[in-house]
């Protein structure tokens, strides 16, 4: 005889481990919002599911597009940009960094294999920098939220950020500087990692991915989690948005990072280091944050020191390679950061 609490679910440390951390940072946040203020958790809600509606056509046509990328193989073409003369692949790495859809720990097997197999580090060191800045997601939920003008100024930022980067380790490398740049642990795991890369060698793009099962299949599969990426971190910054209108004053915003102050930019950089959500995450707050009188270069700033810097992109870097080739990572992205910021807030 069977006890009724034998049908129950049992909650284990296992079982907590794969409830969505984010999703569960969520549900933490309107549980403080609700316990703290519970006059606040209604226009909470009722401001986060608007937000989440006005902004539904960028998310489904960017998860459309992202998702019509990989079924069709556009994504394989990335592999073959980090060939031929320095110069030349650090431009085009740069661009496709920029352009490509792929995330700070998607391009962790690609750059794993590339560099393994002898690939320069400064094309590489071009694409990893400028990768985390832009994809065609962002671009979309940037122009919704932000604007043409900041977005494109963000996407020239991420090329310039990437050439700069790009150039700097050649010039070092050449130098006698950052000579094996991959960890002896990542040198020996990189057997999947190349095979991996192997399987980019294709160069035909099926653009009709419709007519093929697996590439439908993969199109479906792609659209559902990206789909729910995307969600679910634009409601933990909407849900933050929410209460930054209430508690932040607008004093406070203007004082400190919207005055002519030569420390206004450096200080958002070095700000979105540890403060850095989600290159998703952030582009709705940095829009709240521009409204209420922060100067647009150092939200500039801030989005391009902590896409390079976020925690994703960060380890990515730090897994693979040796410690003084994470150092210089993070030089480029605070130095190329400030710049970048520097040259947009005097261009407006």
């Amino acid at each position: 005889m069977t006890s009724r609490t034998d049908h129950l679910p049992v909650f284990s440390l296992a079982n907590f481990r794969r409830i969505d951390r984010v999703l569960l940072t969520c549900l933490g946040l309107l549980g403080i919002i609700y316990l703290a203020d519970a006059n606040q958790f209604t226009p909470a809600l009722i401001f986060t599911g608007g937000s989440l509606i006005g902004i539904s056509p960028f998310l489904a046509l960017s998860v459309i597009m992202a998702a019509a990328i990989k079924a069709s193989g556009a994504d394989a073409s990335i592999a073959r940009v980090f060939t031929g003369n320095p110069t030349r692949t650090i431009i085009v790495a740069s661009i496709f960094g920029t352009l490509s859809p792929f995330c700070s720990c998607g391009v962790i097997p690609i750059i794993a294999g590339l560099l393994a197999a002898g690939v320069p580090l400064a094309p590489v060191m071009a694409f990893w920098v400028s990768s985390p800045l832009m994809d065609p997601e962002m671009f979309i939920l940037s122009m919704a939220s932000l604007g043409w003008s900041f977005t494109l100024a963000k996407t020239t930022s991420a090329i310039g950020i990437g050439l700069l980067a790009g150039s700097a380790t050649h010039f070092a490398f050449r130098a006698g500087l950052l000579a094996d740049p991959l960890r002896g642990a990542a040198v020996l795991s990189c057997g999947t990692t190349c095979s991996d890369i192997s399987k980019l060698s294709d160069d035909t793009i099926y653009w009709r991915f419709w007519n093929d099962p697996a590439r439908r299949a993969s199109f479906l599969s792609a659209s559902s989690e990206t789909g729910l990426f995307l969600t679910k971190w634009l409601t933990l910054a909407f849900i933050l948005e929410s209460q930054m209108t209430v508690y932040i004053p607008t004093s406070l915003i203007t004082d400190w990072l919207g005055g002519g102050n030569w420390w206004t930019i450096p200080a958002a950089v070095f700000t979105s280091i540890p403060a850095y959500l989600n290159g998703y995450a952030a582009i709705p707050l940095m829009s709240r944050l521009i409204d209420m009188g922060m100067a647009p270069g150092a939200a500039m700033g801030f989005l391009l020191g902590g896409g390079i810097t976020s925690i994703p992109a960060s380890i990515a870097v730090f897994v693979l390679v040796r410690r003084a080739v994470f150092g210089w990572y993070l030089l480029l992205a605070v130095v190329g950061s400030m710049l970048a910021a520097t040259l947009y807030q005097f261009s407006i």
